[in-house]
Order: structure tokens, then C-alpha cells, then sequence
């Protein structure tokens, strides 16, 4: 079997080319995406074992939605929630997420949580 999948929704190019660097290093296969695309197209094509998923998209667009969206067709698929604001814990939409994490240039957080949501997706 081939290196778990790790599919990184973020409007930020930065963020996405830290992620995406930081666990190819961990041995994760990395795909991106700035939450423009459709997501389900995305993780129909992308097939993660995991989605890390940031909770502002640009202006109109939010990562809470998205995670809606990808529950209405993926009910096992972790979903980590990303975001730069711990507010998001109040909002109900975000019950549906696996694992969260605060946004920092320290990964530590987030590669835990990957671990987490890989042993919980069975990968």
C-alpha cells in the first residue's frame, strides 16, 4: 500500500506549500487544493485518507461549509479543521470535524492530529 494521502484545503499559498512540505517529510502524500474547486470534486479525485481543512476560505467562502459538504457524501473521511482563530469551537457546523487545530509555524499540533485521524480512518 502506498503512503497515506493527506488532502490540505487552505486559501493561502503559504500555508498550503508549508503543509504540504512539512508532511512529505513526515512520509504523508500531499495533495493541495485553495478551496476554489468544487470539494467534492477534489476529494473524488484526490481519494485522502484524511482532509486538513482551513476554516476561512477568502471572502465567501467558508471551510465550515465545505465540511458540510464533505459529510453529506463522506461520513468516515477525518476531517481536522485548521484555523488561525479558536472562536470557530463555537460555531455548531464545527461539530462535525474530527480533530482541530490552532495554526502556528510550529506543526507539531498538526502532525499529532494527522497521526490521530490516520489511526481513526484505519490507515
Amino acid at each position: 500500500m502506498g503512503k497515506p494521502r493527506i488532502l490540505v484545503v487552505d486559501d493561502e499559498k503559504h500555508i498550503r506549500m508549508l503543509y504540504q512540505e512539512e508532511l512529505q517529510v513526515e512520509g504523508y502524500d500531499v495533495a493541495v487544493s485553495d478551496g476554489e474547486e468544487p470539494i467534492l470534486a477534489v476529494v473524488d479525485r484526490e481519494r485522502p485518507a484524511i482532509v486538513v481543512l482551513d476554516i476561512k476560505l477568502g471572502v465567501n467562502r467558508s471551510g465550515l461549509d465545505l465540511l458540510q459538504e464533505i459529510r453529506s457524501r463522506y461520513t468516515e473521511l477525518p476531517v481536522i479543521l485548521s484555523t488561525a482563530y479558536d472562536s470557530f469551537q463555537h460555531d455548531l457546523k464545527s461539530i462535525a470535524a474530527d480533530f482541530y487545530v490552532v495554526k502556528s509555524v510550529d506543526l507539531t499540533e498538526l502532525k499529532s492530529k494527522v497521526k490521530q485521524a490516520l489511526a481513526k480512518a484505519g490507515v
